[in-house]
């Protein structure tokens, strides 16, 4: 006999979803834009637009590559500025010299006219040597600069690394090829050229290699030229002078146009001198036409 076994009904149900998937509703007409009871609170907040210094997170303090090449490009154009009107007063001081001693072959001079031309020879070397650092610190620092910002736009490091740069222009006879050739990559990245291409030094950076080299020889032919003795090297040590003074604001003028022309090429728009603007009114435009409002569309 067996046993008494329960009794169960199997009931089959589909699981969920595997039903037939609800109708979509029909789209009906347009009937315009949607209208709100009450201004919605949703949105943007009702502030003032701000910088993009002013947002939390972001480093204020710490300025673009581009705005620092546009800061340190004024600093070195202003202080070659000053270098050119300091080479061309010395210049002129030993000039002036140059001409007393001429004049002193004939006759005595004054006491009061040699002083004074002494007075301007010493102060114009003075604010030629105080005015040459300062250039030259300047220009080197806007070198580095553009250096790192034509190597972001150019999308390839520079040839060479930054710590020849200086040992470029100290080393005797090494100043007078590497720094044309620092220039010329310079502009050859500055103009986005291929890396795999040879740089090309335009006119421009031509003339500068010319003053940098001329300025250079003239200096060190003054420097050894004041060791010998008589007074005919004297005398010829005072046209050196002139010739290296005049030598000096060249390259400096020269120098100034590269550093202007390489800055605009790298930062085109300066953001702080745009003058903003605002359309008060076209004269001559067309009229646009506007579309008819749909019947359907809520007032």
């Amino acid at each position: 006999m067996q046993p008494h076994r329960p009794r169960f009904d199997w009931v089959a149900t589909p699981p969920p979803g595997a039903g037939a998937p609800p109708a979509r509703p029909r789209r009906g007409p347009y009937t315009g834009p949607p209208a709100y009871r009450t201004p919605p609170r949703w949105g943007f907040p009702a502030l003032a637009w701000r910088w993009p210094t002013a947002v939390s997170g972001l480093d204020a303090d710490e300025p673009a590559p581009v705005d620092r090449l546009r800061r340190r490009g004024r600093l070195a154009s202003s202080a070659l500025w000053m270098l050119a009107a300091v080479a061309l007063l010395a210049a002129g001081a030993e000039a002036w010299r140059y001409v007393l001693l001429l004049l002193s072959r004939d006759g005595a001079l004054s006491r009061g006219v040699v002083e004074v031309s002494d007075s301007l020879v010493v102060t114009g070397a003075v604010l030629a040597l105080v005015a040459g650092l300062l250039a030259l610190l300047g220009a080197v620092w806007w070198l580095f600069t553009a250096r790192r910002v034509a190597a972001d736009v150019a999308g390839y490091d520079p040839p060479r690394p930054d710590w020849q740069v200086l040992p470029a222009l100290v080393v005797p006879l090494v100043n007078l090829v590497v720094p044309g050739s620092l220039l010329a990559e310079l502009e050859h990245a500055v103009l986005r050229r291929p890396e795999a291409e040879r740089p090309r030094p335009s006119p421009l950076v031509r003339w500068w290699w010319a003053a940098w080299a001329a300025s250079v020889v003239l200096f060190t032919v003054t420097v050894v030229w004041r060791f010998r003795s008589g007074v005919q090297a004297e005398a010829d040590g005072v046209l050196l002078n002139v010739l290296t003074d005049l030598a000096a604001a060249a390259l400096a003028i020269a120098t100034e146009v590269v550093v202007a022309r390489f800055s605009a090429l790298l930062a085109p728009v300066d953001a702080n001198e745009v003058r903003r603007v605002r359309v008060v009114r076209v004269n001559g435009a067309p009229e646009l036409g506007l579309r008819p409002r749909p019947a359907t569309s809520r007032r």
